[in-house]
Formats: C-alpha cells, sequence, structure tokens
C-alpha cells in the first residue's frame, strides 16, 4: 500500500511540473535524468537485494547474510559514485548540459543513497516489518513532495513575483527543474538517517565464500533488469540522440509527460504483481491451480480493458493532468495503455518459468524485447512521417511487450500448460477495440454529449464483462465463508 500510494502521490507532481514549467524541454531533462537514474539503480544494487532474500531462507545465519551484503554494497556504491563525482562537468559536456555539473552530481548521489537504502529495506520486507517500512517510505515521500513545493512553487513563484523578498532569494532559476533532484536527494538522506538503527549491528561479520555465491546468484539478475528496463525507458533516451538537439529535448518532455497519463494501467500492474507471485505459488499444489491461473487471467484482461477504455474515452478531460503544450503527445496514450496492458499480461505469463524454475528463458525473453526496442526505436525516431519521434517510441514500446507476450504465451504452453480462455479474452479485446474506434469515429459533438456517449459505451462494456463474469458469485461466496480461504474462482 505505501508503495502504491507513494507512486500515487509522486504522479502529483507531473501536473506540478509541466503547468509551472511550459516548455517541454524542462520537463525533458527531468524525464531523461531519471532514465538514467533508473539504470545506474539497477547497476549499483546488482541484484542484491533477491540475494538477500534467497539466501536468508537458505543460510542459517540470516545475520551474516545480510552483513556480507550490506558491506559489499556500500563499498561496491563508493567506489562506483566517485568517478561520477570526479568527471561531472566533462559527463555534463556530453549530456549537453554544460556548466550544470551539479545535476550529475545531485543525480548519482540519489542513486548512491537509493543503493545505500536497498538492502536495509529488503531487510525490513524480510523481517515482516511492514510498519516501519511503509512508515520510512511515506516519510520519504512526503519530504520530496514538500521540498518540490516550496523551491519550484513558493520559492519560483516569490522570484518571479517578490524579487526581495527571502522565499525569491532561495531560487535560482539556472536551476529550475533541477529542484526536483535536490528534494529528491534530501528525502533519501532522511530515509538514510531512519535506516540507521539497521547499520549499527553487523553483527555477522564479512564472509567471503558467502559472497561470492551471492554475486553467482545475483549477477543474472544484473543482465535481466538492464534489459527490462531499457524496454521500459531506453526510448527517452534515444529520443534525445536521435533527433537534431533542441528537438529532442522537447519530444523527450512531451513523451514522458504523456506516459504518465497511463497512470492507473500502471499502478494496477504493479499492485497486481505484488499479490499475484505469493498466490500463484501458494496454488502451484493445488488440483485446480491451471484452471485458476486461466480464470486469473481472464479478469486480469477484462480490469485492465476497463482501465483502457475508461482513459481513452475520457480523454478529453483527462488531457488536464499535463500542461498545455504538453498536449500534443496526447495520441500516444492509447497506444501505451494497449502497451502496459500486453506488459501485465507477459507478468502474468511469466509464472510459469517461476513455478518451473527454468529462469533463464525468463532473461531471454527479456533481452530478446531489449533488441526490438534498440531496432525499432533506431528506426524510426530519426524517420519521417507518422512513426517519426516519439510516436516510434510508442509503437516500439506496443510492438515490443506484444512480442515478448506471445513469445511467453508459446513457451509456456509447452512447459507447462494453462487452460487459458484466449476466444474469451480476444472477445473482450475486441469489444474494447471497437468500442473506442466508435468513440474516436463519433462526429463533433459537444464536449458534454461526447463525454455522455463515451462513458455510456464504458458501461456498456463493464456491464457485459459482469454479466459474463458474473464476480458476484465470488463476493457472495466469500461472505458466506469469511473464514475460510477461497482457493477456486467462479467459473
Amino acid at each position: 500500500m505505501s508503495t502504491i500510494f507513494g507512486r500515487l502521490l509522486n504522479y502529483a507532481l507531473v501536473p506540478f511540473y509541466t503547468y509551472i514549467f511550459g516548455t517541454p524541454s524542462d520537463f525533458g531533462l527531468n524525464t531523461e535524468f531519471y532514465a538514467y537514474i533508473s539504470f545506474l539503480n539497477i547497476i549499483f544494487t546488482y541484484g542484491m537485494e533477491t540475494a538477500l532474500f534467497n539466501f536468508s531462507t537458505s543460510e542459517l545465519d540470516k545475520n551474516k547474510v545480510y552483513s556480507t551484503a550490506v558491506q559489499s554494497l556500500v563499498v561496491s556504491s563508493l567506489v562506483l559514485t566517485i568517478p561520477f563525482l570526479v568527471f561531472a562537468e566533462p559527463i555534463a559536456d556530453v549530456l549537453r548540459y554544460p556548466g550544470q555539473s551539479s545535476f550529475i552530481v545531485w543525480a548519482i548521489l540519489i542513486v548512491l543513497t537509493d543503493a545505500l537504502a536497498a538492502i536495509p529495506f529488503a531487510k525490513l520486507r524480510e523481517q515482516n516489518r511492514a510498519k516501519r517500512f511503509a512508515t520510512i517510505k511515506l516519510v520519504n515521500i512526503f519530504i520530496n513532495l514538500a521540498v518540490n513545493f516550496f523551491f519550484i512553487g513558493w520559492c519560483k513563484w516569490a522570484h518571479e513575483n517578490q524579487p526581495g523578498s527571502w522565499a525569491g532569494s532561495l531560487y535560482n532559476p539556472e536551476i529550475g527543474i533541477g529542484y526536483a533532484f535536490l528534494a529528491n536527494l534530501i528525502a533519501n538522506v532522511v530515509s538514510l538517517v531512519l535506516l540507521l538503527p539497521l547499520y549499527r549491528n553487523l553483527r555477522g561479520g564479512f564472509d567471503r565464500p558467502l559472497l561470492r555465491r551471492m554475486l553467482a546468484y545475483a549477477l543474472p539478475l544484473l543482465v535481466v533488469g538492464l534489459a527490462g528496463m531499457t524496454n521500459e525507458t531506453m526510448d527517452r533516451i534515444l529520443l534525445k540522440y536521435l533527433l537534431p538537439a533542441g528537438t529532442g529535448e522537447t519530444q523527450v518532455g512531451i513523451y514522458g509527460a504523456c506516459y504518465k497519463i497511463s497512470i492507473l494501467m500502471t499502478i494496477f500492474i504493479q499492485a497486481f504483481r505484488y499479490s499475484a507471485e505469493p498466490f500463484f505459488f501458494a496454488q502451484r499444489k493445488e488440483a485446480d491451480a491451471g484452471e485458476t491461473n486461466a480464470k486469473v487471467m481472464t479478469f486480469f484482461v477484462a480490469f485492465c480493458l476497463i482501465i483502457f477504455l475508461g482513459t481513452t474515452l475520457n480523454l478529453s478531460w483527462i488531457q488536464y493532468f499535463v500542461g498545455k503544450n504538453f498536449r500534443v503527445g496526447l495520441p500516444v496514450v492509447p497506444i501505451l495503455l494497449l502497451a502496459n496492458l500486453f506488459l501485465g499480461v507477459y507478468f502474468n505469463l511469466s509464472i510459469w518459468y517461476k513455478l518451473t524454475g527454468r529462469t533463464r528463458f525468463g532473461m531471454w525473453l527479456t533481452l530478446i524485447g531489449a533488441v526490438i526496442t534498440l531496432t525499432l526505436n533506431w528506426l524510426w525516431i530519426p524517420s519521417s512521417g507518422y512513426f517519426g519521434g516519439y510516436m516510434g517510441s510508442a509503437w516500439a514500446t506496443l510492438i515490443c511487450y506484444a512480442i515478448m507476450m506471445v513469445l511467453s504465451y508459446w513457451m509456456g504452453q509447452r512447459h507447462y500448460p494453462i487452460p487459458y480462455n484466449l476466444p474469451r479474452m480476444f472477445a473482450y479485446f475486441a469489444l474494447a477495440l471497437l468500442f473506442y474506434f466508435v468513440a474516436v469515429l463519433l462526429p463533433d459533438f459537444s464536449v458534454a454529449i461526447t463525454l455522455t456517449i463515451n462513458n455510456l459505451l464504458l458501461l456498456v462494456f463493464i456491464g457485459i464483462i459482469i454479466a459474463v463474469e458474473k464476480p458476484h458469485h465470488l463476493l457472495r461466496k466469500t461472505s458466506k465463508n469469511p473464514s475460510e480461504p477461497t482457493n477456486q474462482l467462479p467459473s
């Protein structure tokens, strides 16, 4: 809950930034730097969080596992940070931000503090200390928001309207949206202070043989993580460097802002992933596990399609989530919503290689997706016409996740067959697309009439889902037996 709530709060910064900084290239800087931060976070942690979970269950001395992981990550993170601090100015020049070396310093310190907090946060999860975990996460988020609102909201306004005030004197227009990095860094430092008790008592010492085994387990996850992050964020980096200077930065800002409009789909999939994997693993020994997994997939697809229609059919007012200068990129929203739907289905399908222990297939699928992402972006971004620029990036994302989804289904049915109800899911998908195109092709009515028709289409779609799936049967069954777990979903 803290993670999902935190993501919702952080999304509140998107309209904040896009309205205050009306120039898309400003938000493009923010989008680009957080793409770099995402990649560096994976390199700095190199799978050690997952290694901690794995070895804490297999080793007798959990303190030794934790202490070894913490010390390894502290040393490696400090070593990796030093070159960025020393060469901050040349790096800023290479990234086309001359004179902005402070952005490089703040960004790498964000990565450093993220890495230093990663194992203590993982330890809290391993110990089931959910309240402590959630409290620190939420403190981080609220401090981040507060500092953003203070510098970019109040101080920027005071600088422009009351230049002699103390608040106005605190704002430096040359930093601009760079205050977002400073806010993140301050919040991370506070989190580290709150996590200090988990650093004080490293009673397990340092075990070199154990570290070698942990690294052998964790480093393949580094490859998977980097390939997965390539699929998620590389398009925002390539847009800048495959387009002319100035144009690239603007398109990154527009694309990054409109990408955020798919917030509900992204958050639903994230929430589903938190609960789905434990559920699937718990169900795997049940006689009807395959049927249950298939039913879950049907519900998942249906709900994602409701989110797709709910967002696209109400885009006339949802568009105000981003500033006026960013709305030219709205055509990517339906494409990215479908891309995220395919990604969510892929996550569902991926349970086959996790349950059967064939995790190497997950690595290959992710690497195939990365190759598709890089190739299509390289071909389409510099081109002219419909697929040029961020439209090419959006379609590359959709095609990447669609191919990964199809390949995972094909391989999964060979190694761990599950009787998915493909005709029903295809019917829901076709019906959702039909309603979407009906709404797009409607004549130009007033906004009120258009929204009324669109939401009637949405209600009809939801009604069809309820009539076919009968989810109320599940609720009735659960309410009659509240003390007994329900392992089988209704047919």
